[in-house]
């Protein structure tokens, strides 16, 4: 994990969340909310398979984590919720289009916290791709669309 924060352009919504003293966030995570604590995608259970996995990880997507929070640190850490912003991510190597819909990837049976995948379906999608890449990339240019903004794409993005 680089823990590196890879903001490229856009407009940013931070918001001040909780993470438990046991958890270990790094700059640039995915992050859910898990009861009333961030947590990096690593920490999220994997649930038959990652289809699965994927879908129920974007019903708590929150954001990209804009600082790190070391273990035993109990302050809250700034996460960005916005669809507006467009963040630099590690992808799985693929032709990407304009458009693209992905989740975040997995290795064996644990989710990523900073690399993502296409899907097809949107129901597993947190980014969407915001440039066309002409040959096999690893990095791409995506805007997020977190569960807990209601002006973001994802499809368990409400009030209420």
């Amino acid at each position: 994990m680089s823990n590196r924060l890879r903001f490229r352009s856009g407009q940013v919504q931070l918001q001040k969340v909780r993470v438990d003293g046991a958890t270990v966030i790094g700059a640039g995570d995915l992050v859910f909310l898990d009861g009333d604590n961030a947590k990096p995608a690593s920490d999220f259970p994997w649930d038959t398979d990652l289809a699965t996995t994927q879908e129920g990880f974007a019903g708590v997507f929150l954001g990209v984590a804009h600082q790190a929070s070391p273990a035993g640190e109990q302050e809250p850490i700034s996460v960005d919720v916005s669809p507006l912003s467009v963040y630099e991510f590690d992808v799985a190597g693929a032709v990407y289009e304009v458009g693209d819909v992905l989740g975040v990837d997995s290795v064996s049976t644990a989710l990523t916290s900073q690399q993502l995948e296409k899907v097809s379906e949107h129901g597993r999608a947190i980014a969407r791709a915001v440039e066309y890449t002409p040959a096999s990339s690893t990095r791409l240019r995506v805007s997020f669309a977190s569960a807990f903004h209601v002006g973001s794409a994802n499809v368990n993005a409400s009030l209420g």
